[in-house]
């Protein structure tokens, strides 16, 4: 009897330490995957990119929503554009396959061209999907660098 009470307080135990022990596992293999990063610059384009047209460049897009969609337009991670149009995300490998990033998802300006420039359309979104950039070392930490293949307006989109 006291043998069966011994073993219950032990597997009762195990039970309270074993998502514990996940976590903490969960936590290591992140650090060592380490995160995927998506970043860029948008510029107030037809395109995102920047264009010279007679000796001036196109200004870039400050402010503007960029979310990650994936599979049927789910939003995965959203961020905004700085003053600069930098926009930037991190994800966390473990939540998001590298293979499923690069064939099933892309990325989406949410914000209207025309907030940007009023003679850009104002309905519409820009639209790119992934591609990996490259990957950096930092100590035992690899990171995964990716970016947009190139944005397109598509106007039956809001």
């Amino acid at each position: 009897m006291a043998l069966a009470k011994i073993f219950l307080i032990s597997f009762l135990v195990a039970l309270i330490a074993t998502p514990v022990a996940v976590a903490q596992l969960g936590g290591l293999l992140s650090g060592l995957l380490g995160p995927i990063h998506i970043d860029g610059v948008l510029f107030c384009s037809l395109n995102g990119q920047i264009d010279i047209i007679n000796g001036s460049t196109t200004p870039v897009f400050p402010n503007a929503s960029v979310q990650l969609r994936c599979g049927a337009g789910n939003v995965v991670s959203s961020t905004t554009t700085n003053g600069s149009g930098v926009f930037s995300l991190v994800l966390d490998p473990l939540q998001n396959i590298l293979s499923s990033l690069l064939s099933n998802c892309s990325l989406v300006v949410t914000t209207p061209l025309s907030t940007c420039n009023a003679s850009l359309p104002s309905i519409g979104l820009l639209q790119s999907p992934l591609q990996l950039v490259g990957k950096t070392l930092v100590g035992l930490l690899s990171i995964v660098n990716l970016g947009a293949t190139g944005f397109q307006l598509l106007p039956n989109l809001i």
